[in-house]
């Protein structure tokens, strides 16, 4: 076989200059990987050096048109702003002290490219105009903390947690996770609570509480446990053995015909015939129909009431209390400081008070705050099934020893 030097001349020459090539491009890629790392974007994703940038806040009764033409952007570009975008985000609702931001291009005109407006610590509004307007709805990035905390009570859960300027919205979380166990209004100076919960940050800036994750309450020396679990796509608490803390209500308080008068903000007052809130449920039925509790409890009132007429208002807990108005008679023994349970017959439908005819209005607040009976969502309180035991036994087991430590670092 006879050796060709002039083609394997050429081979090698053809390889080498393949290998320079692959050298060449793998060098510009990285020439511009380098670049794009270079480039820096600020919290709501804008290229930081493109733009100038001028940060304010909502003044009291300050519009988004005010705000935009003091900036020098022009009035009929803020009201078409405010017009496109509407369906997106209503600009009525800008709060006093809320963050705004509004971007201009570093150019000789400083050209108006962006609105920020920021709802709240994770969601923003940005307004951008390229060759049109678009608007939309962000979030940041939320990183979730596990914590944890504990502390003896010497007023109330709200000032131990305020004293330890730990989020105050804790103390309504473990309220309402132990809110069938215990009732807060008794809690005794002494009383001791563990803790294991996610705190939720937007870069390093904490911006809320997520789920209680576990929690022990010691009150009156007895402890109380809670650790969250999911089951059937629902994630509620349960104790140590696998029992629900939660426990149901009603889903009316009454047999009904119909719902005369929704939950709503608006409402023509039938007899005063001006608009009014209306912060309860009015079920149409005939005098006399049975009115039960919708949840065990203890009744605050059972008196005459203005234009309320004759009402019962029972305190379920320390996060619920329900009230039953314009009735024509009280339950038996249906009185201030009396124990009811669920189901319990406290009164009667009538029509006493600023009444058109015979109906029970019904009113539900959780935490202080009147809301929509018919939205509430409440757990089912069914215990763990025997499929989910061995599963919720190796969570309960875990967190157990993550209380326990916490309690040894204690003492």
């Amino acid at each position: 076989m006879i050796f060709d030097f002039r083609k394997s001349f050429l081979r090698i020459l053809f390889a080498s200059l393949f290998v320079l090539i692959l050298i060449s491009c793998s060098e510009e890629k990285k020439e511009k990987k380098i670049e794009v790392e270079k480039i820096s974007y600020d919290k709501f994703g804008f290229v930081a050096d493109s733009f100038n940038v001028v940060n304010g806040k909502v003044k009291k009764n300050e519009t988004l048109a005010e705000i935009l033409t003091e900036n020098n952007i022009g009035y009929s570009l803020a009201t078409e702003i405010f017009s496109k975008s509407k369906p997106i985000f209503d600009f009525r609702k800008i709060r006093p002290n809320k963050n705004y931001s509004i971007y201009t291009v570093n150019d000789s005109q400083n050209t108006f490219y962006a609105f920020v407006y920021e709802i709240d610590k994770i969601q923003y509004v940005s307004v951008e105009i390229q060759e049109s307007i678009s608007v939309s709805i962000n979030t940041r990035e939320v990183t979730i903390k596990e914590k944890t905390i504990s502390g003896v009570i010497n007023s109330s859960l709200y000032e131990t947690l305020s004293n330890q300027k730990a989020s105050i919205v804790l103390a309504g979380e473990l309220a309402e996770v132990f809110a069938w166990q215990i009732d807060f209004y008794t809690i005794q100076k002494g009383d001791r609570f563990f803790a294991i919960y996610e705190e939720l940050f937007v870069d390093t800036t904490s911006v809320g509480v997520g789920d209680v994750i576990a929690a022990r309450f010691v009150h009156k020396n007895n402890n109380f446990n809670a650790f969250l679990f999911e089951q059937n796509e629902k994630i509620e608490y349960f104790d140590e053995e696998g029992n629900s803390l939660q426990k149901e209500f009603l889903k009316a308080p009454l047999k009904y015909k119909r719902i005369s008068s929704h939950y709503t903000g608006r409402r023509l007052h039938p007899i005063l015939r001006v608009y009014k809130p209306h912060r309860g449920i009015d079920y149409a039925a005939a005098i006399g129909t049975p009115v039960q509790a919708v949840g065990d409890g203890i009744v605050l009132e059972a008196s005459r009431k203005g234009a309320a007429g004759k009402m019962v208002k029972i305190r379920h807990n320390s996060v619920y209390t329900s009230a039953y108005l314009h009735l024509s008679k009280y339950g038996k023994n249906i009185r201030s400081g009396k124990k009811v349970n669920q189901g319990q017959v406290i009164g009667y439908v009538g029509s006493t008070g600023r009444s058109t005819g015979p109906h029970l209005d019904f009113r539900f607040w959780k935490n202080g705050s009147l809301v929509n009976y018919l939205t509430q969502k409440f757990p089912s309180s069914k215990a763990i099934q025997d499929s989910n035991m061995n599963s919720f036994i190796t969570i309960k087991d875990s967190l157990t020893t993550k209380l326990n430590s916490i309690i040894e670092m204690e003492n």
